[in-house]
């Protein structure tokens, strides 16, 4: 639901969205919200326990835009104890898989399933996202593949890597197409737009946090890819 926030010392505002970041353990997902929010790869990621929250204003077409970025933790014993909160009022999804990995791919499915569960409507806007492109002799998933798959769920797929750098406008592209969507379909939410001035029209603010740390020990694997 959309909410409003009046600052009476600021009437000028700005909309805000929620985005969730969906997938398997492992997959990326904090890599890439760091990536969009932070500008940067983030080395030696730990385990999300909980939600990991950042957010960034970028600018569409001239309006400034709030981007909410909530990314879960893929374990289910630790997803239980907030999924409810965490579909709550979402705005866009970004659903993300390793295209190294094809049972990360294989499990995309029942991440499509969960949003309708929690009545996350085929309303909001949806990105598949491909990470881990950088791994070329690792590649598993064919693009014609998640092209279909994307295809049969009406949303756009980008393949990146939220390591290389070369990839960065990929990380970009991915969100502000969902910006864009957002900015042309979804209801105002709104927030004092004192909050972001002084940045400059794409990058602005951003922070993050996590809730319910705990030691999470990391699997043995392959981390010359994210």
């Amino acid at each position: 639901m959309a909410q409003f926030r009046q600052n009476k010392s600021t009437p000028k505002q700005i909309r805000e969205f929620k985005i969730i970041i969906i997938g398997e353990p492992y997959v990326g997902k904090t890599c890439l919200s760091y990536r969009f929010c932070e500008g940067k790869f983030l080395p030696n990621p730990e385990a999300t326990i909980g939600v990991d929250f950042r957010e960034r204003t970028v600018d569409v077409d001239g309006e400034k835009i709030k981007l909410r970025l909530w990314d879960t933790a893929g374990q289910e014993r630790f997803r239980q104890a907030m999924v409810h909160h965490y579909y709550r009022n979402v705005d866009g999804v970004v659903i993300v898989f390793d295209v190294t990995k094809m049972s990360t791919f294989e499990s995309l499915p029942e991440w499509i399933e969960e949003c309708k569960y929690h009545s996350v409507g085929s309303d909001i806007p949806r990105v598949l996202v491909g990470n881990k492109c950088d791994c070329k002799e690792k590649q598993v998933v064919k693009r014609s593949e998640a092209l279909r798959f994307s295809d049969i769920h009406n949303m756009p797929y980008f393949e990146t890597s939220a390591q290389d750098e070369s990839e960065s406008d990929n990380v970009e592209a991915i969100f502000l197409t969902l910006a864009l969507k957002l900015k042309n379909h979804r209801p105002l939410m709104l927030s004092p737009l004192s909050e972001v001035q002084g940045s400059n029209s794409v990058e602005a603010s951003h922070q993050g946090f996590i809730l319910f740390p705990s030691p999470q020990p990391k699997p043995p694997a392959d981390t010359s890819c994210c």
